[in-house]
């Protein structure tokens, strides 16, 4: 294992990448910054207000859909959850990082609640998923976030792809956001089909609530509407859920370079030209809960959300006395250039002739 590797076996966390850095290295250094200036310390007072925000929009949420009743004004109450889930998913994200509690049975806990019971995946099959991508962001062969499957990200993926898959690639940047609809699907089926496999730290407890998650979900909705409009408010919750969740993980790395253990990079060069900030201000962080401090996120992923802002003035700083490329862009840019990045691979990937 080199000083850049993470442990990914089982339920490793990207925060353990962090004690396989060596002492002298210039990700120890801004290390010993961050720390100084108290950044790691946790916040739990943040996210208690985080908590009870997201709580109350939920209950004002439920009560909307038993006043309204059955009208056509549901598909706005449907959007409005899948804001909802999103965010609940944003506080699955920061427990799965050990970001909220001291303890690591304490984060496990909450985020089994959040990501099971409240938005209705597995969060074992996140953590696992996840923890590897951190570990080698960018890599084409270790990252599961840009594996090869309905969209391609390298031009490896283009020329090893099948004759009819290619077809479909030339116009994958006109088919990203479409396809971000499905998302929600996506998480389902890949959260169920890792339980079943007995993947899971907890595979029947967390079959179980996300069982409890579907049963609850549908009998309030059917309840509330009749067959036609309850689909329709289905449809468009998980359908929005998906887009708004992959719009938040989207401008993060897709169009950055590609890294591989051959291109031999330290930690700290790994992370942060792989990652792509978004320029913003609080209703930005808001939105892609804390997502746009992408750089800062890579480098400390057990850093408390509220603390990535205060951060980025030191780690910017930092990057530019080492001569290490800092990309800070608007999020519309961020999106041109992920949807540039999946046309360009389109175009290798396209049939010839």
């Amino acid at each position: 294992m080199t000083a850049t590797d993470t442990p990914t076996g089982g339920q490793a966390h990207p925060a353990d990448a962090l004690s396989t850095v060596s002492r002298g290295s210039a990700y120890a250094q801004l290390s010993r910054q961050i720390k100084q200036a108290g950044l790691l310390d946790r916040r739990l007072g943040y996210y208690t207000g985080q908590a009870a925000l997201v709580l109350t929009l939920v209950i004002a949420g439920v009560a909307a859909l038993v006043v309204i009743g059955d009208s056509w004004w549901q598909l706005a109450v449907a959007a409005y959850f899948a804001v909802l889930s999103t965010q609940l998913g944003f506080l699955g994200h920061d427990a799965g990082h050990r970001q909220i509690f001291r303890s690591a049975r304490g984060n496990y806990g909450f985020g089994v609640v959040l990501a099971n019971l409240g938005v209705g995946f597995s969060y074992g099959w996140w953590v696992d998923k996840h923890s590897r991508h951190h570990a080698h962001p960018n890599d084409e062969d270790k990252d599961p976030d840009i594996g090869a499957g309905a969209l391609i990200f390298t031009t490896g993926q283009a020329q090893a792809s099948g004759r009819i898959a290619r077809v479909f690639y030339r116009w994958q940047a006109w088919t990203f956001f479409p396809l971000l609809m499905l998302e929600a699907v996506n998480l389902r089926v890949s959260s169920v089909r890792y339980l079943l496999a007995g993947r899971g730290r907890s595979g029947i407890r967390e079959i179980m609530l996300i069982g409890l998650h579907v049963v609850v979900y549908l009998t309030a909705v059917f309840m509330v509407l009749p067959p036609g409009k309850a689909l329709a408010f289905v449809g468009i919750h998980q359908a929005l859920f998906g887009l708004y969740l992959g719009c938040s993980f989207a401008p993060n790395h897709k169009g950055m370079p590609p890294l591989s253990d051959a291109d031999n990079a330290d930690y700290l060069r790994r992370q942060v030209l792989t990652s792509r900030n978004v320029r913003g201000h609080w209703l930005t962080d808001f939105a892609l809960g804390g997502l746009n401090y992408q750089i800062e996120h890579h480098l400390f992923p057990s850093m408390p959300r509220g603390n990535l802002r205060r951060a980025q003035r030191l780690v910017k700083q930092f990057c530019a006395d080492q001569q290490v490329s800092y990309l800070e862009t608007g999020l519309i840019s961020s999106y041109a250039q992920a949807l540039r990045h999946l046309d360009t691979i389109g175009r290798v990937a396209a049939p010839a002739g």
